[in-house]
């Protein structure tokens, strides 16, 4: 089965009712049309894949090579950009738009976005664990604790203080309950990685893509 795709940017989350009265959560996503800006083959490139790009930008902003590389498909350049692989290469040609009914209700789909970025946290906000014992002498309170003095060393994969989010994160098997094309959207059931205004990447689903 080949695969389809569509890049968008995350309005924020609200609620449907389905035709049976069912309330059910989605987020909206801002997939204003997309512009094929190369395709790719596997004779010349070694896989199939369609270039596309999202997001006007000033030309002022880019320089001469990403103003090349978008002037083949006669438009502007673009702030983000990625590939879809495994596409049908029929169905593409550069310059083309690839709009919300890209999907079409009920189809299910995996999200990838960039997660919240929160900093530099310790062990309880970072990894969830327990405070130590505040009374009767006790130093650890919010302290990772033992970080194994057998091997004098740390071991690979502890969970230790430091950055936490900002991570590219990828949720599957999402449903898609709406496509909006008048209005350039797609509503997709549950959350998706990554803040509002959040740059995000909508593709058929692994699973789906093997039947």
């Amino acid at each position: 089965m080949a695969k389809k795709g569509i890049l968008g940017k995350k309005v924020g989350m609200t609620q449907v009712f389905t035709d049976n009265g069912e309330l059910v959560p989605v987020t909206v996503v801002d997939v204003t049309p997309n512009v094929v800006l190369q395709v790719k083959n596997n004779k010349s490139d070694g896989y199939d894949a369609i270039q596309l790009g999202f997001d006007d930008k000033r030309p002022v902003l880019s320089n001469k090579p990403e103003q090349g590389h978008v002037k083949k498909a006669k438009t502007t350049p673009k702030r983000f950009i990625r590939e879809i692989r495994d596409v049908d290469l029929g169905d593409y040609k550069v310059g083309d738009k690839v709009k919300a009914d890209v999907f079409q209700p009920g189809d299910v789909v995996d999200v990838t976005g960039t997660t919240k970025g929160h900093g530099y946290q310790g062990n309880i906000h970072k990894n969830g664990q327990r405070r130590g014992p505040e009374t009767h002498g006790s130093r650890y309170h919010r302290r990772p604790g033992s970080l194994g003095v057998i091997i004098n060393r740390v071991v690979k994969g502890m969970k230790l203080p430091g950055r936490m989010g900002n991570n590219r994160v990828t949720i599957q098997n999402l449903e898609v309950v709406n496509a909006d094309v008048d209005n350039n959207v797609l509503l997709i059931k549950g959350n998706v990685p990554g803040a509002n205004k959040s740059l995000v990447t909508v593709r058929t689903s692994v699973i789906e893509s093997r039947k």
